[in-house]
C-alpha cells in the first residue's frame, strides 16, 4: 500500500526538480583512492556528499554514487590492485565531529563506479579504513569504528574472503573501542597492523582514549592477532587515536602515530617489535581525535608524511618535519602511487586535490559542489540570494540565477561571521548582512555586513576567546551555532541567542537581555570536553544553551525559544516573561533544532528535534495549536532510524510542511499527519536547513552545497486523485539568462583561446569530451545551474 501510494504521488508531482546551485568549493574529504594504473583517474568520498570520480586528473569531478547509496557520509576507499574496475567504500565517515553523520556499512563497484551494490556491515556505522589484498581482490579487510555516540557489538576489523558476499570479525576490543587504521604490508600482505581507539561523542562531551585503544598485529592474514601496545619503546598509559602505516620500502618498518601523555611519531625496525619514539613534535599531535594519519612514502623509507592542520612531510626517517602547502588545511587522507610516487592525491576539509610533482602544486578545490552549510535564510531581492556559513570555510552570498547563464565563482562572496553560524538579512535592505559563528574560539561572534561598503564591524553582544574553555567559564554559553533572528515585524530588531535571549534595536551597537536562562542548566554537562589525554572545546561541545528560535509572522513579540537540552520556551509579550511549554512526551536532553512558528495561526508552532547525539536515530516533530498547551507528534511516514532536522511552513497553502532529515527531504500536505519523501533527483544527502522563497523550495545541504526546488505551486494546488491535470502556473517574471549552457563546441573552444588562464567562462573547452553537441552543460562543471527560462508547466 505505501509502494503505491509513492507511485501516485510520484506520478502527480513527479515534473518537480532539484537544481544544485552550488556553490562548486569543496566540502569535508576523508577517504581518497587512485587507479593504479589510469594515471588521470581518481576516486574521492565525501562526509556528505557520497562518491566522485575524475578522469582528467582533478579537473573536473563527478558524482558516481547517487542512486546507489543509502547514506551520505563516506569513510574509507580502495580500488583494487589487482582488478581496478573493483572499488570498495565504507560509509559513515571516523572523524567524529559533533554532527557527523552515519554510515550504512560497504559498497562495492564492479565496473569503476557506474556501479554499486550493498554488501552488509550497516550496523557499523563508521568506517574508517578499507584494505584489499594487492594481488586477490575478493580478500578485504574492513576497520569499523562503530557507533560515534554509544556502544555496539559491530565493531573491531572484517575480513571477507569472497568479495563481501560474507564478512567474519576477525578482532573484536570491545563495544567501546572499535577499529580506526588499517594497514597491510604489500611485501607480505598476510601480515596486518590494526589501530583501535576508544571514543565517545555526546551531546555535551568528547571523550578520546580508554583501555581499548591499543595496537595489534597480525601474520597470518587476520586468523590470529598479538597487541603490540605495550611492545618496548612505546608510550605507557592511557592511549587515545592511533595512526599506523606500514613501509613498503623497507622491510620490517613500521610508522605509529600516537595519542598519549608521552605521544608522537613512533618508528620500528623490526615489524613492530620494538620502537622508538622519532618526534614529539605537538603539531604532529594537535586535535588527534580529529587526525592522528601517518603514511608512509612507497619507495623512499625514510620519508614519512603526517595529516594534521598541516600537510606534514620529514624525509629523514620521522625526526624532522616540514609544512608542504595545500590549497585547503585539516587533512585527513592520502593515497600515494607505489610506481610513481610523485602522483598522489589527498583528502581535507576544503575537498579533494590531485598533484602530480609530489605535493609542490595540487588541482584545484574550487570544482566540487560538496560544500557542507549549517542554515540557509535568503532576501528579497529578485531574482533572490541564497546565504549560509559553509562548514570550515567562510560565509557565503550565492545567486539563485546568474545572468552568465549558469551561477560561477563571480556570482558569490563571503558575508562576515565565519564557518558555522546563522545569517540574517535585513528584508528592508538586503545588502545589510548580519552573520554569527562560534569558530576560532571566539564564543557568539557576530557581525553587520554592508554589501556597499564592504564594511564588516563586530557586534557581538559579549567579546570573549573561549576556545578551550569548559561551559560552566562562559559568561553567556553561545553554541557553535547559535541562533540569529530580525524581527519580521521591525526590521530594526535583532535577536542573538546564547543560555538567555539578546536584543538589539540599532543593528547591534546596543544589547538587551531579554530572558532568563531558558535551559535546563545542569552543571553536570557544563564542564570541560575531552580527555582523559587531550582536551578539546571548540564550541560544539558548548551545552545547556538556545539552540532554536523565531518570532511569530502574525503576533508581534510572540517569542519562541528551544534548547539542546530539552526545553521549550513562549514568551507573549516580547520577552517580558517567558512560559515553559515543553511537549510532555518529549524524551529528556532531546535537542531542539528548529522553532518554527506558523504563519496561518498565530497561536501555533512547529518542532524539529533530534537525539541522534545519545545515540537515538529516530524523526522528532511536534506541531502546537494553542501556545504549547497541548502538543502534537507528527512523524508518520518518515523512517525510524532518519533523524529530523529541520521542519518549515509554507507561507502559502495551510498545512503544508516540509521537513529535512539525514538523508533528504520530506513533504507533508495535511499538517503533518503524514509525510511523502521528496528527494526527486536530489541525492542522499543530510539537509540541515530549508527556506521557501517566491514559490521555491531552497536546501542548506550537509555535503552537497545548496538546492533548490524551482516551483513548488503544484503542491499548493488541490486537485482530484484520479484525472490527468494540468497544474496552473505561477506567476513568471520574462528574465533573458546568457545561453552558456547552450554554447557550440567552436565557439568554446574560441573561448578558451582567448588570453588568460582559462579564457572566458572558466575554461570551458576542457570539458569538450563531456559535453554534447548543443547539450545542456554536464552538472559537474564547476557552475551551479540557471532556473529555466519561461514559464514552467507541470501536469500530472
Amino acid at each position: 500500500a505505501m509502494s503505491e501510494a509513492r507511485g501516485a504521488w510520484e506520478r502527480r508531482y513527479g515534473s518537480l526538480e532539484w537544481r544544485n546551485i552550488g556553490p562548486f568549493r569543496g566540502g569535508r574529504v576523508v577517504a581518497v583512492a587512485g587507479h593504479p594504473t589510469e594515471r588521470m583517474t581518481f576516486f574521492m568520498g565525501s562526509t556528505g556528499g557520497g562518491v566522485w570520480k575524475t578522469t582528467n586528473g582533478g579537473t573536473t569531478w563527478r558524482n558516481v554514487s547517487d542512486g546507489f547509496l543509502g547514506s551520505a557520509s563516506v569513510g574509507a576507499i580502495q580500488v583494487a590492485e589487482a582488478d581496478p574496475n573493483v572499488v570498495y567504500v565504507g560509509m559513515g565517515e571516523c572523524s567524529i565531529r559533533g554532527n557527523v553523520s552515519f554510515g550504512d556499512g560497504v559498497y562495492r563497484s564492479d565496473d569503476g563506479g557506474a556501479s554499486w551494490r550493498h554488501l552488509g556491515l550497516a550496523a557499523t556505522r563508521h568506517i574508517a579504513r578499507i584494505r584489499i589484498h594487492p594481488r586477490d581482490p575478493d580478500l578485504v579487510y574492513v576497520a569499523a569504528l562503530g557507533h560515534a555516540f554509544g556502544p555496539n557489538p559491530e565493531r573491531g576489523v572484517y575480513r571477507s574472503r569472497d568479495g563481501g558476499r560474507t564478512w567474519e570479525l576477525v578482532l573484536f576490543r570491545s563495544e567501546d573501542a572499535g577499529a580506526i587504521d588499517l594497514s597491510l604490508d604489500p611485501q607480505n600482505p598476510r601480515i596486518l597492523y590494526a589501530a583501535f581507539w576508544e571514543a565517545r561523542r555526546g551531546e555535551w562531551f568528547l571523550r578520546s582514549g580508554g583501555p581499548g585503544s591499543g595496537l595489534f598485529r597480525t601474520t597470518d592474514g587476520g586468523d590470529t592477532w598479538v597487541e603490540i601496545t605495550r611492545n618496548k619503546g612505546l608510550p605507557e598509559g592511557v592511549w587515545g587515536k592511533v595512526g599506523v602505516a606500514v613501509s613498503p620500502a623497507r622491510e620490517g618498518r613500521v610508522w605509529a602515530l600516537v595519542e598519549a601523555e608521552k605521544g608522537g611519531v613512533y618508528r620500528s625496525d623490526d615489524g613492530g617489535e620494538s620502537w622508538r619514539l622519532v618526534s614529539d613534535e605537538p603539531r604532529l599531535r594537535s586535535r588527534p581525535w580529529y587526525y592522528s594519519h601517518i603514511h608512509a612514502h612507497p619507495t623512499d623509507p625514510e620519508t614519512v608524511f603526517v595529516l594534521t592542520e598541516g600537510f606534514w612531510v620529514s624525509t629523514d626517517g620521522g625526526h624532522t618535519f616540514r609544512l608542504r602547502p595545500t590549497p585547503h588545511g585539516d587533512h585527513h587522507d592520502l593515497w600515494i602511487d607505489p610506481r610513481d610516487p610523485d602522483r598522489m592525491i589527498h583528502g581535507a576539509d576544503g575537498g579533494a586535490t590531485v598533484s602530480f610533482d609530489g605535493g609542490r602544486s595540487w588541482s584545484s578545490i574550487f570544482n566540487q559542489p560538496t560544500g557542507e552549510f549549517y542554515h540557509v535564510t535568503v532576501d528579497t531581492r529578485f531574482p533572490y540570494r541564497v546565504y549560509g556559513a559553509q562548514q570550515d570555510n567562510t560565509t557565503i552570498s550565492i545567486a539563485s540565477a546568474s545572468r552568465q547563464g549558469a551561477i560561477t565563482e563571480q556570482d558569490w562572496w563571503d558575508v562576515g561571521g565565519a564557518e558555522s553560524g546563522y545569517i540574517a538579512v535585513r528584508p528592508d535592505d538586503p545588502d545589510v548582512v548580519y552573520a554569527g559563528s562560534s569558530g576560532g574560539g571566539e564564543g557568539g561572534r557576530l557581525t553587520r555586513f554592508d554589501q556597499r561598503t564592504g564594511e564588516r564591524r563586530e557586534i557581538t553582544p559579549w567579546p570573549a576567546r573561549t576556545a578551550g574553555m569548559a561551559a560552566e567559564e562562559y559568561r553567556y554559553r553561545f553554541q557553535w551555532t547559535s541562533p540569529i533572528h530580525i524581527s519580521p515585524h521591525d526590521p530594526n530588531v535583532l535577536y542573538f541567542c546564547a543560555n538567555r535571549v539578546f536584543r538589539s534595536r540599532d543593528e547591534g551597537e546596543s544589547w538587551e537581555i531579554i530572558s532568563p536562562d531558558l535551559t535546563r542548566n545542569d552543571p553536570e554537562k557544563l564542564g570541560p570536553s575531552g580527555g582523559p589525554i587531550t582536551r578539546d572545546h571548540t564550541g560544539v561541545e558548548v551545552y545547556g544553551t538556545i539552540f532554536a528560535f523565531a518570532e511569530s509572522p502574525l503576533a508581534p513579540g510572540l517569542l519562541w525559544a528551544g534548547s539542546d537540552d530539552g526545553r521549550v520556551h513562549v514568551s507573549r509579550d516580547a520577552g517580558a516573561s517567558w512560559t515553559d511549554v515543553t511537549p510532555p512526551d518529549m524524551p529528556e536532553w532531546t535537542r531542539v533544532s528548529i522553532v518554527e512558528p506558523s504563519p496561518h495561526n498565530p497561536d501555533g508552532c512547529y518542532l524539529a528535534a533530534s537525539r541522534y547525539r545519545l545515540d537515538d536515530r529516530r524523526p522528532y516533530l511536534w506541531k502546537t495549536t494553542d501556545l504549547g498547551k497541548t502538543w502534537q507528534r507528527i512523524t508518520d511516514g518518515i523512517p525510524d532510524e532518519d533523524y529530523t532536522r529541520v521542519i518549515r511552513a509554507d507561507p502559502v497553502r495551510p498545512g503544508l510542511l516540509f521537513c529535512g532529515t539525514e538523508t533528504g527531504v520530506y513533504v507533508s500536505r495535511d499538517d503533518g499527519a503524514s509525510w511523502q519523501r521528496m528527494n526527486l533527483n536530489l541525492p542522499v544527502v543530510p539537509v540541515h536547513d530549508l527556506a521557501v522563497q517566491d514559490g521555491d523550495l531552497v536546501a542548506a545541504t550537509h555535503g552537497r552545497a545548496f538546492w533548490i526546488l524551482d516551483d513548488i505551486t503544484p503542491l499548493r494546488q488541490d486537485v482530484p486523485e484520479d484525472d490527468v491535470w494540468l497544474f496552473r502556473p505561477r506567476d513568471t517574471v520574462r528574465v533573458r539568462y546568457a545561453a552558456r549552457g547552450r554554447m557550440s563546441r567552436p565557439k568554446m573552444a574560441a573561448a578558451d583561446a582567448l588570453p588568460g588562464p582559462t579564457g572566458i567562462g572558466g575554461g570551458l573547452a576542457r570539458y569538450l569530451k563531456d559535453w554534447p553537441e548543443g547539450g545542456r552543460a554536464p552538472e559537474y562543471l564547476d557552475a551551479g545551474r540557471n532556473p529555466p527560462n519561461g514559464v514552467i508547466v507541470h501536469f500530472g
